[in-house]
């Protein structure tokens, strides 16, 4: 994993002429190292990947340095004979500017870059070993799906739903954590149902909800699961570092034939994805043709929200819920062989709830591969 994972970072750096990057925060960490501490790692372009290390750990690498502070770094380097980089990656993305400027002042660098663009950009392609981790993920995360009809109990609220199936989740293997990339907070998943299907959230999430504290507008707002109520219950598969991301949808008695329909329209759009998507095929042309569909069909107005309409149809997963390829209009990116994405065509109905599934595809050499494997019709939910 960790020797696959550098050399990723190795030749993007090669690529954009840096000479090192520093990283610090645990997601890109954890990538390059296989696990957290407080620290730092060197990674040079051409060279030996380096540790810094501020509090006791139990990584195994060969070069593990201790230090009290970031400012011993350089000095640690020139004893090693490793020139100062003239180009610096740093994490720009994620750490304060605080923190930047204090590197900064300890390394002197000509050029800084920004590491936190190029290490989600070498994220976006995936190792054998992170593959297999997606598919445990995908695959516990199916089972789990198999059991929800039998957590629900007439005259629940959908908190209270979707407590019973975090418990089953973290009964059966789930770390219970929900990363994601930038200032998004959000329990293991989210549970949508009736009104509040529709609220708007502040998070660039498809759908929102209400939240139950406005210091968290986000999934359950403590509505009563009505009959002829739908219920779209969107986790992430965390069972490994590497999540996967999948939506089903479940009803509480009948639901309108035209929620029916729209949630086979999501059926239909995941059928066209498998025959459209290989590698080369461009990132945009799926929110394209997503919507065209819809709005074909009818559904325009309900597509990915009500008052406010979500501008995008799927993105890659890893590490991160949310990390590129964004399949939306602007994007310049084409899949790659071995990328990891979900995809989530959805239509909300003011009252009903929401519907469509969500699926995570691996991108193979010749098309893509559905990862999270479990029925796509509406569920039923019995009194």
């Amino acid at each position: 994993m960790n020797t696959d994972t550098r050399q990723s970072v190795k030749r993007l750096l090669l690529e954009e002429r840096g000479d090192a990057c520093l990283v610090s925060t645990f997601v890109n960490q954890y990538y390059l190292a296989g696990k957290l501490f407080k620290g730092y790692i060197y990674l040079p372009a051409d060279g030996e990947t380096l540790f810094f290390v501020q509090r006791e750990t139990y990584l195994t690498d060969s070069q593990v340095f201790q230090i009290r502070k970031p400012e011993d770094i350089p000095g640690i380097l020139q004893s090693l004979n490793y020139p100062l980089p003239k180009t610096l990656f740093l994490e720009t993305g994620q750490i304060s500017h605080n923190d930047f400027l204090r590197l900064e002042a300890a390394f002197r660098p000509d050029k800084t870059g920004d590491a936190t663009a190029l290490l989600r950009r070498a994220r976006m392609i995936k190792s054998p070993w992170e593959i297999g981790q997606f598919r445990i993920s995908a695959q516990k995360h199916a089972e789990v799906y198999s059991r929800i009809p039998s957590l629900f109990r007439e005259g629940m609220k959908d908190i209270d739903f979707q407590i019973e199936i975090e418990h089953l989740m973290r009964r059966n293997g789930s770390l219970g954590i929900f990363r994601t990339f930038g200032d998004m907070d959000i329990f293991m998943g989210s549970l949508l149902t009736g009104s509040n299907a529709a609220a708007p959230a502040p998070y660039d999430f498809a759908l929102g909800g209400a939240g139950m504290h406005p210091c968290l507008p986000i999934g359950c707002s403590g509505e009563t699961i009505g009959e002829g109520n739908a219920v779209m219950v969107d986790f992430a598969g965390n069972f490994t570092a590497y999540m996967s991301d999948m939506t089903r949808v479940f009803a509480y008695g009948k639901l309108p034939d035209e929620v029916q329909r729209a949630h086979q329209l999501s059926i239909d759009m995941h059928n066209r994805l498998r025959e459209e998507v290989r590698p080369g095929v461009s990132c945009a042309s799926v929110w394209q043709w997503s919507l065209a569909m819809a709005e074909d069909a009818g559904f325009g107005g309900n597509f990915m929200g009500t008052s406010f309409q979500a501008k995008f149809v799927g993105h890659g997963v890893g590490l991160e819920i949310n990390e590129p390829p964004v399949l939306m209009a602007r994007s310049k990116d084409v899949f790659r062989t071995n990328m990891v994405f979900a995809y989530e065509p959805k239509f909300v109905f003011e009252g009903i709830g929401a519907v469509g599934n969500e699926n995570t595809f691996l991108v193979t050499g010749d098309g893509i591969e559905n990862m999270t494997v479990f029925d796509e019709r509406i569920g039923q939910l019995t009194k």
